[in-house]
C-alpha cells in the first residue's frame, strides 16, 4: 500500500487544483459575466473535455508503450502544463484570456487525469483495489479540505496566490509520483501492459535473459466493453451522480431559499457531507474488500435514497446537519467502491479503457443534472430537489439489480 499513498500525491494535487478552480474562478468570471446561468456554463468546461477526451485518452493509454510505462507519459506531458496554465489563470487580461487559459487548463487536466487513476488498478492487486480507492480519496479529500481552508486565506491575501501554491504543489507530486511509481517495476499486471499474446509467444532464451521486448497491445473496442454488467452499472453511476451533483451544486440555494438560512451557513452545512465522505474513505474501501464491492454499494444507495428523502422533511438545522453526516458515509460506500467495481467487470488490458467509460457518465451527469433539477425547482419550488435525488438514486438502485450476477464482480 505504500506505492498506493504514493500515487496519491497524483489525486492530491488533482483535488486541490479542482477546488480552487471550483471555489475562486467564478469570482474572476462575474467581473466580465452579469448572468449566473452563464457562468455557471463555463464552468462546466471541464466535464464537456471530460465526455470527449478522457474516454479517447483512457483508451489510448491502454496502447501506449513507452520506456515510461503506459500511464506515465501522460502525467508527464499534462501536469507541467496543467501546473503553468493553473499559475497563469489570476493574471488574466480580460474576459478572452481568463476563457482561453480556462479551457487550456482544462485540456491538460483532462491529458492526465484518465491515466493517473487506471495506475491504482495497475499497481494494486484486484482484492487490495478498493482498500486501495479509499486511500487515494483520502488524499484526494484532504486536499480539497486545505484548498477551502487554507486557499481562503491565501485569497485574501492575494487572489493570484492559491493558484501559485497550487501550480508548485502540482509540480512536487508529479516529482514524488514519477520518482517514486515506476510501471515496469511496480505493475501487477505486466502482461496487460506488454499484450498477453506477446508475452506468452516469447522463446525460452529472451524469458531467460529477462530482456522482453516493448510490443504495442492490441487495440481495445469501446463496443466489445459494452456488455450487460456493465451498460447497467454505468446507468447506474450516472443516476447517482445526476443525485449527487445536482445536490451539491443547488444545495446552497435550497438552504438559503427554502430553509431561510444564510449563505453562510447553507454553505457550512454541506461540508458536513464532505468531511464525512473523507472520514469514512478509508474504512468504506475496506468494507468493499471484505464484503463484497456491490453489497457495499447497493447498501450505500439505499441510506443515501434513504437521506436526501428525510432532508426533504428537515426543517430543523441541527437535524439537516445529522442527516447529511450519515448521507456523507453511504456515499462514501458508493463512490470509493464503485470505480474498483467498473474495473473488475472488464479485464486487466482495459483498465484505461473503462476508466474513461467512468468519467465519461460521471462527466455527462455533471453537465445534465444542474440544468435539470435546476429547470424541476422552477417549475415547482426548492422542496422538489432532494425528492428528485432520492428518486434518482432510487433507479440507480434498479440499474444495479438489473446487472447481470456474477460472483467476480461482487
Amino acid at each position: 500500500m505504500k506505492k498506493v499513498w504514493l500515487l496519491g500525491f497524483g489525486f492530491f494535487s488533482i483535488s486541490i487544483t479542482w477546488s480552487l478552480y471550483n471555489a475562486f474562478v467564478p469570482f474572476f468570471l462575474e467581473k466580465y459575466v452579469h448572468s449566473v446561468a452563464l457562468i455557471s456554463f463555463m464552468m462546466t468546461i471541464d466535464n464537456y473535455f471530460a465526455l470527449f477526451l478522457q474516454p479517447w485518452i483512457g483508451n489510448r493509454s491502454d496502447r501506449t508503450v513507452s520506456r515510461y510505462g503506459r500511464r506515465m507519459p501522460y502525467l508527464l506531458i499534462g501536469m507541467p502544463l496543467a501546473a503553468v496554465l493553473t499559475m497563469l489563470i489570476p493574471f488574466h487580461t480580460g474576459l478572452f484570456t481568463l476563457l482561453l487559459f480556462m479551457m487550456l487548463m482544462n485540456l491538460a487536466m483532462s491529458l492526465y487525469r484518465s491515466p493517473t487513476v487506471a495506475l491504482m488498478p495497475d499497481i494494486t492487486p484486484d482484492k487490495q483495489r478498493t482498500k486501495a480507492n479509499g486511500l487515494i480519496n483520502f488524499m484526494g479529500g484532504i486536499g480539497s479540505i486545505l484548498a477551502f481552508g487554507v486557499g481562503s486565506f491565501l485569497y485574501k491575501a492575494s487572489p493570484a496566490l492559491p493558484f501559485i501554491v497550487a501550480g508548485l504543489i502540482t509540480l512536487l507530486c508529479l516529482f514524488i509520483v514519477s520518482q517514486f511509481i515506476k510501471e515496469e517495476r511496480d505493475g501487477v499486471n505486466k502482461e496487460a501492459a506488454l499484450g498477453t499474446e506477446e508475452v506468452t509467444g516469447l522463446s525460452g532464451d529472451s524469458q531467460r535473459s529477462g530482456n522482453i521486448p516493448r510490443v504495442k497491445p492490441t487495440r481495445i473496442s469501446l463496443k466489445k466493453q459494452l456488455d450487460r454488467t456493465t451498460v447497467w452499472l454505468l446507468a447506474a453511476i450516472f443516476f447517482w451522480f445526476v443525485a449527487y451533483q445536482g445536490v451539491e451544486t443547488l444545495f446552497t440555494l435550497y438552504g438559503k431559499h427554502h430553509l431561510g438560512l444564510s449563505e453562510q451557513a447553507a454553505s457550512f452545512s454541506l461540508t458536513f457531507f464532505s468531511l464525512a465522505f473523507v472520514v469514512f474513505a478509508i474504512p468504506s474501501g475496506w468494507l468493499g474488500g471484505r464484503f463484497g464491492k456491490k453489497k457495499i454499494i447497493v447498501t450505500g444507495v439505499c441510506g443515501l435514497m434513504a437521506v436526501f428523502a428525510l432532508v426533504g422533511f428537515a426543517e430543523n438545522l441541527l437535524v439537516l446537519r445529522i442527516l447529511l453526516l450519515v448521507g456523507g458515509m453511504f456515499w462514501a460506500c458508493i463512490n470509493i467502491n464503485s470505480y474498483p467495481y467498473v474495473v473488475a467487470t472488464g479485464t486487466e488490458e482495459s483498465i484505461g479503457t473503462r476508466t474513461g467509460m467512468y468519467y465519461l457518465v460521471s462527466s455527462l451527469a455533471a453537465i445534465t443534472s444542474p440544468p435539470l433539477l435546476g429547470l424541476m425547482i422552477d417549475l415547482t419550488d426548492y422542496s422538489i430537489l432532494f425528492y428528485a435525488a432520492a428518486v434518482s438514486m432510487a433507479i440507480a438502485l434498479l440499474c444495479l439489480f438489473l446487472m447481470k450476477g456474477r460472483s467476480k464482480f461482487n
